[in-house]
């Protein structure tokens, strides 16, 4: 298991395939996308990297973070998040992940937080019907209806779908093609939408319902930090 990255939501374009057809992208940015920590079954009781990505001022962050940052030797980072990996999967803290760590025609399985909608009635949020728009009825229109039974229960069930706060919420999208990389500039461009607003944090990963093709790069594509890089030379 591979780990995945993150991503900033550029917005949306459209790119044309050979056939001259054209396809809707999302277009993501890797933004000094690097590993900052490791978790390791010894010491954890799990195997994951957490990343790290985008840009923080130091006078921003708190001390805490700072040290954390400070051990890794990588600058402060505007979010981070951990991926599980496997134990044979790992890669050296500091590495900056590249846009080629996906391939052209891969899926991927994108995470982000939705635009929120605020307070939405039941129509709106969970798609009822309404009610009847004559023949008697100048009240009720857009109305969720009943939210239960009488003195048995004598309660509203929890879960039952009523108006309230509609998104602004963790959201999955899996299954969404890569259809093109571009390294110098580290975009993705996966096709059709990806949940949350421009500017905001994506994580993507390989899709766990499809086969990961031959020709991706294990552990992943990344540049060794300019520290691993100088103990290297110095080996040799």
């Amino acid at each position: 298991m591979r780990s995945g990255v993150i991503a900033q939501k550029v917005g949306m374009t459209r790119i044309y395939n050979d056939a001259g057809e054209h396809v809707p992208v999302t277009v993501l940015r890797l933004e000094n996308c690097q590993v900052v920590a490791h978790r390791t079954e010894e010491k954890n009781g799990y195997t994951a990297l957490q990343l790290g990505a985008g840009t923080r001022k130091v006078k921003n962050t708190p001390k805490a973070l700072r040290g954390h940052f400070a051990v890794a030797k990588v600058e402060p980072k505007r979010t981070v998040a951990e991926f599980r990996v496997s134990a044979d999967n790992m890669i050296d803290i500091g590495a900056e992940l590249t846009a080629d760590h996906y391939v052209e025609g891969q899926f991927v399985d994108v995470t982000g937080t939705s635009i929120g909608k605020g307070f939405a009635g039941a129509m709106k949020r969970h798609n009822f019907g309404g009610g009847r728009a004559s023949h008697g009825n100048s009240i009720s229109h857009r109305s969720h209806g009943s939210t239960g039974q009488c003195q048995d229960p004598g309660r509203v069930f929890k879960g039952k779908k009523m108006a309230g706060h509609m998104g602004d919420a963790r959201v999955t999208t899996q299954n969404l093609k890569v259809v093109r990389t571009d390294v110098e500039r580290g975009l993705i461009m996966v096709e059709g939408s990806v949940p949350g607003a421009k500017g905001g944090w994506i994580l993507v990963r390989d899709a766990i319902k499809k086969a990961l093709p031959e020709n991706v790069p294990v552990p992943g594509a990344y540049k060794a930090s300019e520290a691993t890089a100088a103990a290297g030379k110095e080996s040799e």
